[in-house]
């Protein structure tokens, strides 16, 4: 059980810092309303 919770630990971590390392990543949800320019795609 605890080897589970220990490469849960270890694999968010290595997320966290992933996304952290990777700079322009939103992860706050939707912003309804607001207009951003680094879309890659048209919706």
């Amino acid at each position: 059980m605890w080897k589970i919770v220990l490469g849960f630990i270890v694999f968010a971590g290595l997320a966290i810092f992933l996304l952290n390392k990777g700079g322009d990543i939103d992860i706050s949800g939707e912003k309804h309303g607001s207009v951003r320019t680094s879309d890659s795609y048209s919706a």
